[in-house]
This record gives C-alpha cells, structure tokens and sequence, in this order.
C-alpha cells in the first residue's frame, strides 16, 4: 500500500481482496492502525477516528506520533530504527499497555498488540489498539468498594469492642463511686470533718459520674438498634456531641466551641443516629484545622423556620472545589484513615429525619462550614425523652 492512500490505504488499483481488507478494518470495534517503517501511517480505521478524534484524512501520511504522548513520540522513531537494525523486540508480538493522546490533548490508557508484515513496499506494522478507560474505571470502582468493604469490617469489629470495652469499665467506674459515696458520708457524720479533703473527694465523685456518663454514650453510639425518635434537649445533647469529640483530642491544640441560641424547642430525633453525624462532622472539622494556625471548631445550633440548623465551622483550609461534587456520594472518600460514618451517611441520615445535610458555600481559605436541617414537627410519642 502507498503511503496516504485512501480511507485504509486503497489505491488506485483496488481489488476485491482490498474491499474485504476495508471491510474488516471498519468493521472492527478495537483501532487498527498500519504504519510503514518510516513511521508514516497507512491505514488508520473508523474505530481509531473515535478514539483519537482525528478523520482518517488528517491522519493519513502522518507520523504515528501524532496519537502518542510527548513521553513516548520522543522515543519511538529510535525504537524502530533500533528494531530494523538489531531485530530487538520490545513490543512487537508481546502487546501491553501504553498511553495514548488523543486530538483534543487527553493522555489516556490503550492495549497496545503489534504485529510485522514483510510487503513489496517494505516493512510495515499493525497496531491493535483497545480503550482501557472503561475497564480502569471499573477496576477502580471496584477497588474503593473493596476499601470501603474493609472499612466497614474494620468498624463493625471495632463497634463489638467498643461496647464490649464500655461494659467492662462501667463496672470499675460504678464500685469507685459507690466507695467515693460511701467515704463521703463517713466523713460527714465523723466529730471532725476536712471540708478540703471532702471537697476533694466530692470533685472525684463528679469526674467519675462524668465518666460513666461518656462511657453511657459511647455503647449507645456503637449499639445496634431501631431507630427510636424521642423529644431531645438541644443544649445538653450538643454539649455531649462536643464532649466526645474533646475526649479524642488529646493535646492537638484544637478549640471546640459552642453557640446555641436560647429556649430553643426540643427536638424529635434519634439522638443516636443524630449525635453520630455530628460527631462525625465535629472529628472532620478537627482534623482539618490540624494545620491551621488558628486551630477553632465551632458548634452553633439556632431555629430557622420550622427547622433546627446545626452548623459545625472549622478555621481551616475549606473544602476544595473539585471535592464538593463527589463530597455526598458513596466511596468516594478523600481521607486515608477514621472511622467517620462518611458523609454520604451522614446525609442519608439527615434525610430519614426529613431533613439534610449540606456544605455551605465559602470564598477560599475561609475554612468548612457543615449545615444538618432538622425539622421541628414530626410524629414520635410524646412519652418518650432522649437519655
């Protein structure tokens, strides 16, 4: 075939074998493509027009280059003249995966098979080439679900030692109490009493029922159970969800703090399900400040409408914009490590309670601010009261 001959290379001469070669090479769902061993294309079919953009005109008499990345047009002329010299074979009967460049500048990932054909007008070689951007999504796909499977594993397990380890270490916390309780009142009926050292143990008594009180709810987050909608005070449930939160802190330096506005109604939530989505969102806020200079978490809860608004604001970087659009949406989490719920649950939940969950929108670098919508009226029994 000479060089820029027709649609596949037919020229003037054209002969039934010809028609069926054209036939064969149009009809093929993966590219075909024929070079001669001066690089200059000779054939170039209908499937290699969509995956490159170009027409089979413009690629015609072209150097193959023209479909290869920078990376690799660089090197392949050398390739082939090291080949036809040497007989080395690098790719030739072998096939693999190769990057690809189509019309428009997009680099993407092809499987490259090519075979040699000695004719009269000298060696040429046929590239078959298939899209792998399909399959690399599909692998990808599976490989988050995969991640996201181990995740869960991972949670479900922690979650049966977490409610196992609170068990455990509300029966120590309860018998020091008791024996905090039992000191009290010896010391208050003695002829003599240290009103300091009674202060002392009085403050113990506090801490420890602080304690069971954390550990209280710490099995109700991790329990599995019905979701139970029950009348719940704003003020000391979002004070709870802080309080976890601070617990985990350590001396990260972080500063959580609190804004409800007063004699706000209570609410008719799971406080379960509701105090797991905000702790989730506050642990997020803290980790995001980490590298801030001005490390700040802020809880602020205030009616609007017929809705009570939780904001969770954060002093850090924001959220970045090519994230929003996948913020909500199943396994496609940016974080590498915690055992948050996920946004996407978190939002689920939200919307169970006939409310939502969004991110409201901010100028860059003026940190996150995380808005959970709970409606006021709903149907639950007026009998029940959140612990």
């Amino acid at each position: 075939m000479d060089e820029g001959q027709g649609h596949c290379g037919q020229g003037a001469a054209w002969t039934v074998s010809d028609a069926r070669l054209a036939s064969v090479l149009d009809t093929a769902v993966d590219g075909i493509i024929v070079i001669n061993d001066r690089m200059r294309i000779l054939a170039f079919n209908k499937a290699c027009e969509r995956l490159f953009g170009y027409t089979a005109a413009e690629a015609l008499g072209q150097n193959v280059t023209l479909i290869m990345p920078g990376s690799y047009a660089r090197e392949h002329d050398q390739y082939v003249e090291r080949y036809l010299e040497t007989g080395e074979r690098k790719i030739i009967g072998i096939g693999r995966e190769v990057a690809a460049r189509h019309k428009d500048g997009t680099e993407f990932p092809v499987e490259l098979s090519v075979g040699e054909a000695k004719t009269p007008d000298g060696r040429q070689f046929i590239g078959i080439l298939r899209d792998l951007r399909h399959r690399k999504s599909v692998e990808q796909s599976l490989a988050r679900a995969q991640a996201q499977l181990v995740h869960m594993t991972r949670i479900s397990a922690i979650d049966e030692m977490g409610a196992a380890i609170a068990h455990e270490l509300n029966q120590p916390l309860t018998a020091i109490l008791l024996y905090l309780q039992a000191v009290v009142r010896k010391a208050r009926n003695a002829d003599t009493v240290d009103a300091q050292s009674l202060g002392v143990i009085e403050k113990a008594m506090r801490e420890a029922e602080r304690a069971g009180e954390i550990i209280q709810r710490m099995r109700q987050l991790v329990e599995k159970r019905d979701p139970e909608r029950v009348p719940t005070d704003l003020v000391s449930f979002s004070r709870s969800c802080v309080e976890l939160v601070e617990l985990g802190s350590g001396d990260s330096g972080v500063k959580f703090e609190m804004r409800i506005q007063p004699r706000l109604p209570e609410l008719p939530i799971d406080p379960v399900q509701i105090r797991q989505v905000l702790v989730n969102l506050l642990r997020n806020a803290r980790e995001a400040v980490q590298g801030s200079p001005e490390k700040t978490v802020r809880l602020e809860v205030e009616r609007s409408g017929e809705y009570i608004e939780f904001r969770v604001r954060d002093s850090g970087p924001g959220v970045p914009s090519e994230v929003v659009p996948e913020l909500f949406r199943a396994f496609s989490g940016h974080k590498r490590k915690g055992l948050g719920l996920g946004l996407a649950i978190s939002r689920t939940i939200a919307q169970n309670h006939a409310g939502d969950l969004s991110l409201e929108k901010a100028a860059d670098g003026e940190g996150a601010t995380f808005v959970l919508r709970l409606p006021i009226n709903c149907n639950i029994d007026p009998n029940r009261r959140a612990d």
